[in-house]
Parts: structure tokens; sequence; C-alpha cells
């Protein structure tokens, strides 16, 4: 039995290409997503000390930075070759041209003694003495600069000054690599552009022959206070620690996905089996006659499936290299940690063979139990085959129940306030439509069919037919659809509607023509000043906040409080001023405060001029409306240290827009840490994360869309098979080759826009549960129907299915009608 299981997948070889090739790629994603996160990972173990490589011991802030006075205490205790301070933060860079150089940079604080330094210096030296930096390798060679010139450095402290340009260093791929450029200065030039009170750690490099321990414990009395002292074991670990726990998240996303692809698989596997059983039957019955048992032939069949899904996933370990040398080529642009070369381990191996060759063999159980039910005699008749049978009345029963509690579940989400109901009844409305489709997706095929039959007559009305002539088949092919396309739906609609979110809280929070941003970091303590101080300039407000029991004080520009506010409950907004606040009603409320009180805000009294309400968040330290808004100059007076992120900038009365961004410029542009946007630029800076992650999810998911559309190929393949004789007559009674390849790609189209637009549906209502859910804990952001992004799938499922009859209508054909007609 087994030598004629092999036989068996020899002569069917062709016929179980696309079942194997639903295989290879599920594994391939799987098995790359594991060669590649094993190799960050590597990389990860390979970095972790690139920067303590003669580091014996750290010691580590605690509550407070540790000031300079301590590292010079350090120094001094015994068995201490050197220390050094070490901070890292953000800054900006001037380049050649005088304008800020693009991205975040990176601030470090670079020791001076030579014991404790790590870096790779690739050009020149590192700094000895304050007014020398070191850059990093691209960013010198990508903006001009040269060794002995001057490099504009600037923090949050204030405008950028000159420094110069001793030497580059290589820091690409380790935690210093953030994407901007890399800044090197000592410690005292670190602290002055970083406007830090002292270092966040101190580098301790031990004497020869001192003990480790013995040491550390005469730097921990030292030290004192909160400080913790660490060995050079324990910051390595820690670092890879840090390390591997972001690379677990991430390799827990690919694997999800993975997953999602291996299922979709599983799909095509099992409808594969089911119409390559069925049309074995009579040959089933014929071994069956001769002797064989039904246990033996479910056996065979289930080796059958082993024997594929194990050379499928031998395949698709392959595949997978290279996919994870591919991501790997990519990921320096990604900024991910992957090591020199792939990792291949034999758990990858045997996990990718095990998984595959078990999804496949789970997928053809049940094809290959019924496949074993048909009565011997009655399989060698004429009629042989597995009949086109639909839905009993207990699966669509139990189908539409479940659908429908899944749907009272997408919609209960927001009522309930709980996120875990909308993955509920997004499964249970994907099982609803699995366990209704053979009534549902044969119903839409002959619905999407009307509109063809007055343009393609008859061989529109033979397309439908074909496509709805067995319930389940075409059931099981247009759901694998479902899956990937609901999922990018899902995200396509999720991201749309946050989009559209974020723009509108922009449009009610931000009533100026432009805003200046604080790259990484807050905005320094003059610009606001400065920026006032420009004739072309009317409106200068800095966003800044601070909680003080349980309240959030607030700043706020008389010009521009209105467009924040819901409603005004008594009072007067134009009365705010110095030596007045508008309260918010949930505060004033709670307080008994009402319009005239007087009230103690940070040790000072102040008058309620207004009770608002506000539609806007408050922070999550305080109970919603505990908001206390004052003019900008009070707020300053009471915390003159407290810095915001942006900063919002008006044109002065008769000026233009134009005039005023080129003022605006003048004084931004001795600021490297700070942006100038418009309203538009604003908004997409902020959405462009939405747009960068949207494409990144739907790359991912676009391979369980292609294994789907590869089971919409198989089934129109196989389904050519069966139907040889009936193509025959076809073409014997005048049917062109051209409507013939036309009848089949109407017949791909018809089951593929099935698919899709289920999927869609189901993407859609897994996004309204969603954005629902969210706009019930604030936050104004609504359902939004991307139309011609949905359109755009629809689209490129039908140009897909219309791609995947391409093969089958060639191999419909190439048989001459004679021989087809006396095909059994």
């Amino acid at each position: 039995m087994r030598r004629l299981t092999l036989r068996t997948l020899r002569a069917d070889a062709l016929r179980l290409l696309l079942s194997s090739v639903a295989i290879v790629l599920g594994v391939a994603f799987l098995a790359g997503t594991l060669m590649l996160t094993d190799g960050m990972r590597a990389g990860a173990y390979e970095r972790a000390g690139t920067f303590d490589r003669h580091t014996d011991l750290g010691v580590y802030a605690g509550r407070s930075a540790l000031p300079p006075s301590l590292v010079d205490r350090v120094r001094t205790v015994d068995g201490v070759t050197a220390a050094a301070g070490e901070l890292t933060t953000t800054a900006g860079v001037v380049g050649v041209d005088g304008r800020p150089v693009l991205g975040v940079a990176l601030l470090a604080a670079i020791p001076t003694e030579s014991a404790l330094r790590s870096y790779d210096v690739v050009a020149g030296r590192l700094p000895d003495r304050p007014g020398e930096v070191v850059l990093d390798a691209p960013t010198v060679a990508d903006e001009g600069f040269v060794l002995g010139g001057e490099v504009g450095v600037g923090g949050t402290t204030g405008v950028a000054r000159p420094y110069t340009l001793v030497g580059t260093v290589d820091v690409a791929g380790t935690s210093r690599d953030i994407g901007g450029p890399f800044v090197g200065l000592v410690g005292a030039d670190a602290l002055a552009v970083s406007g830090e009170p002292g270092y966040g750690r101190i580098m301790v490099a031990g004497a020869p022959g001192v003990s480790g321990p013995a040491l550390a414990d005469r730097v921990a009395a030292v030290v004192g206070g909160d400080a913790t002292v660490k060995s050079r074991q324990r910051i390595l670990d820690e670092a890879v620690e840090d390390a591997v726990r972001d690379l677990d998240q991430f390799r827990l996303v690919l694997l999800l996905f993975a997953g999602v692809a291996v299922v979709v698989a599983g799909f095509v596997i099992a409808n594969t089996f089911a119409i390559v059983l069925a049309q074995r039957a009579r040959r089933t019955a014929l071994l069956r006659l001769v002797g064989a048992r039904r246990g033996q032939v479910f056996r065979a069949a289930v080796l059958e499936a082993m024997v594929l899904g194990l050379v499928g996933s031998a395949l698709g370990v392959t595949l997978g290299g290279g996919l994870a040398a591919g991501a790997a080529a990519l990921a320096p642009r990604l900024d991910l940690p992957v090591s020199d070369g792939l990792t291949l381990t034999a758990r990858t191996v045997a996990l990718s063979l095990l998984l595959g060759t078990l999804v496949t063999v789970g997928s053809a159980l049940l094809p290959a139990w019924q496949g074993t039910r048909v009565p011997p005699i009655a399989a060698l008749t004429a009629a042989a085959g597995q009949p086109a049978r639909g839905a009993g009345r207990v699966r669509l029963t139990v189908g539409a129940l479940v659908g429908v509690v899944g749907l009272a579940a997408l919609a209960g989400a927001a009522a309930v306030g709980q996120i875990a109901l909308v993955a509920v009844g997004g499964v249970l409305t994907f099982f609803g439509i699995v366990l209704f489709g053979p009534w549902l997706v044969p119903a839409l095929v002959r619905v999407l069919g009307l509109p063809l039959r007055p343009v393609l007559g008859a061989t529109a009305a033979l397309a439908v037919a074909n496509a709805a002539r067995n319930p389940r088949r075409v059931s099981a092919t247009a759901t694998a659809l479902v899956i990937g396309i609901g999922l990018v739906s899902a995200f396509v609609v999720g991201a749309g509607s946050v989009k559209v979110g974020i723009e509108r809280g922009v449009d009610a929070r931000i009533g100026v023509d432009y805003v200046v941003t604080g790259l990484g970091g807050e905005l320094p303590a003059r610009l606001a000043g400065e920026l006032a101080a420009r004739p072309e300039v009317g409106v200068v407000h800095e966003q800044r906040s601070r909680v003080v029991d349980g309240v959030e004080l607030r700043s706020a520009h008389p010009a521009l409080v209105r467009r924040t506010l819901a409603g005004v409950d008594s009072g007067d907004v134009a009365d705010l001023g110095p030596g007045s606040v508008l309260v918010h009603r949930e505060l004033a409320a709670a307080r008994g405060w009402r319009v005239g009180s007087t009230v103690t805000v940070a040790g000072r009294p102040f008058r309620v001029a207004a009770v608002v309400t506000a539609d806007g968040p408050t922070s999550p330290r305080v109970p919603a409306g505990h908001v206390v808004d004052l003019v900008d100059a009070d707020f300053t007076a009471l915390y003159p240290g407290e810095r915001g992120h942006l900063a919002e900038v008006d044109p002065a009365d008769g000026v233009s827009a134009a005039q005023a961004r080129a003022a605006v410029e003048t004084v931004v542009a001795r600021y490297p840490t700070v942006n100038l946007l418009d309203q538009a630029a604003y908004k997409k800076s902020l959405t462009g994360t939405v747009d960068m992650l949207l494409a990144f999810v739907t790359a991912l998911l676009g391979l369980a869309v292609v294994i789907a559309l590869v089971g919409v190929a198989n089934t129109l393949s196989l389904s050519v098979v069966e139907r040889t004789r009936e193509n025959a007559v076809l073409r014997a009674v005048g049917l062109s080759r051209g409507r013939m390849r036309l009848l089949l790609a109407v017949e791909a189209v018809l089951t593929a826009l099935v698919g899709a637009l289920l999927g869609t549906a189901l993407g859609v209502a897994v996004s309204a549960g969603t954005v629902a859910f969210v706009a019930r804990l604030g936050g104004g952001f609504t359902l939004v129907l991307p139309w011609g992004r949905l359109g755009l799938i629809l689209v490129v499922a039908v140009f897909a299915a219309l791609a995947a009859s391409v093969l089958p209508a060639r191999r419909a054909l190439s048989r001459p009608v004679v021989e087809a007609l006396g095909v059994e």
C-alpha cells in the first residue's frame, strides 16, 4: 500500500503542485521569521557590550542624576584606574548650509580617559577637551563636514554653538544608532548642551588584579544615596535583556502574521485534498474491491499528505532563507540589529518541518475520511465521484447563530467597554461565515453574476453555474480569501479612521498657521521669547502643562483658548488674563468654585473668569475635567523651568503668511532641535507613522492573500480536470477558445470577488467595533471608510483572480477535442 501511495503521488504530482505551493509559502514565512529574529538575537548579543569593552563597574543614577563632583570622588577610590561620567540624550546638528540636519541626533558624553574609550574611530580621534566633537561617519560624508572644521551643535538649553570636528566614529547597528546623526562631546560640553544637571551613569575601570566585588563595595560606599553599582557582567546581561525583550515583541508580531499565512494554507490544502480524493473515487473503489480495507485507504491518504507536507515544508525552509536574507538586507534602513549572516538553527528547521507537516496532515484528515465513505459498487458507476452536496440544516443553523453572536459581540464592544469582545466577535463572525458559507457563497456568486448575463450571455450563465455547482468547494475557496482580505481591510479602515481622528484633533486644538515642534525633546527655553519678539509674529503660545495635587494646570493664550472649548457654562472667556483662570466644569463642581471665586494655584490667588467644558483629553494622572487654564505669563511665573514640545505661531495683523514664516525660520535656524511646520505638514508628521505601520502590516498580510489566490487557481485547475469531457462538449458545439478562457476567468473572478467582499465586510465590522470602543474612551475618533483603498483591494483581487485563471485555461485547451471527449 505504501508503494501504491508513492506511485499515486508521482502520478498526481501536477494536481498537488499548487497545494504544495500553499505549504511552501506558509512555511517560508514561518522559517524566514525565525531565521531573521535569531539573527537579530545574535546581533543583540554581539553588540550588547559595544560601549563597555573596558568598563569593569558602572554606577547608575537613581531618582536624580549623578553630579560631576561624584565622578571625581569615585576616581579617588582605591583600585580605580579611571572613572568618567556618561549620559545619552537628544541634540541637533546644523549642516554646512546653515540648516538643521534632518533626523533626531543622539548626543553622548565620551570619556576622555583612554582606559574607558570603547568607540571605533573611523578617521581622526575622539575629543580630548571642551570645544571638540565627533560625528558618525555617514553624517560627515552626507553633509560634507571636514575634519578641523566647525559643526554647530545645540540642545534644549539654547542656540547651537560651534564645535571643532576632530574625528568620525562607527556606531552603525549599535544602541546609539537611532537613524539620525551621532554627536560625541566631552562630559562638560554634553552637560551644557543637554541642560542635564548630571550624568546618567559613571563608568569605572579597575586596576589589574583588583577583586571586582571588593572594588564594587568600595565604590558603593563612596557613592551612597539611591545610586546602584553594577558589575560588568550585570551590565552586559541587562543590555542583552533589554535588546532581547524588544526583539521578542517583534518576533511575536511576525509569528502572528506567519500563523495567519499557515492557517490560510490549511484551508487551501483541505480544499485541494477534498477535490483530489473526490476525483479518485473510482480508483479508491477498485482498491476496496480487490481487498483494501477502509482503514488502509484512509492511512494511504494520510501518508500522501504527510509526504506532501514534508517535501513542501523542506522547500519552504529553503525559500524562507531567501525571504530572511531579503529582510536582512533591508534591516539597516529599518534600524534592526541583524548580525552578519542569517542564523539557521536545528530548532528552526525542525519546527518548520513539523508544523508544515502537521498542518498538511491535519487539513487532509477530514477529506481523507470522507473519501473512504463512498460504497465501492456505487463508486464504480458512471456517476462516480463526490456529489455536490450543500450544507446540512444543522450546520447552517449553527453558522447563523455563531455569526449573529459574533456581530453582536462587535456591536456591544463599545457599550460593555471590553476590547477583547472585538477579537471574540471577529473570530465568531469568521466561523459563522465558514459554517454558513455553503449557502452564502453560492448565493452571492449568483447575485454578482446577474449583471454579467446581459453582457456575456451564456458564457456568464455557465460560469455562474460552474462556480456554484459545488457549494462546499466554492465556500472553502472563498473563505481562504476572507481571512487575509478581512485583516487587510480591518487595518485599512482602522488606519484611515485614526488618521482622520488625528487630523480633526489638530484642527480642533491647533488654530494657527504654523507650529514649532521639538525633535525628540522639549523646546529650548528662550525660543518662545525670541519668536514673540519678532514684529512679523502676532501670536506665540508654547503648550505647557503640569499636574499639581490632582489638577492639570495648563498654559493658555487668550486669542487661542476658545478653539479647544466645547462650551462655556458661566462667565466670559474674554476675561481670561493675568491673575485670572478658566476652570473646567468637573473641577468647579468638585471644589464648589464659581465665576468670581478666588482660588489658590501653587500658592498664589487667582480669580475664576469662567467655568468651561472641553472635549479634549486630559492627563491620565488626573480625573476627567480637573483642569485649570492660566495665561502664559502666569504659568511661566509659577513654573519657569517647565517646557513644552510644541509652540503655536500666527502672523501679526497685516503680515502675510510667507513673511511670518521667513521671520520664524530666521529664529528657528539657530535651534537645531526644533522644526517649523505648517498645519498640513504637522498633520502629515503625526499620521506618517500610521501610514508606515499600514504598509508594514499590508506587506505581511499580502502573503496570506497570495496563498488564498493560489487556492483559487488550485480549485479552478482541479475543476478543469473534473470537467474535461464537459468542456470538450462545449468546444465541440461551438464554444471558441477565447470564450473558454473567458468562462474560466469569470468563474475565478466571481469566486475571488465573493471572498474579497466578505473579507472586506468582516474587516469593516471589526474596525467599527474597535473605533467605537476607542471613541468611548475619548479622543474624538469616528469610523471612516476609505472607499478608494477598499475599492483598490477589490480591484487587486479581481486582477489576481484573472491571473489565477490563466494556467487552468491553458490546461483546459491543451487537449484536442476528440481526445477530451473520450476521457472518463
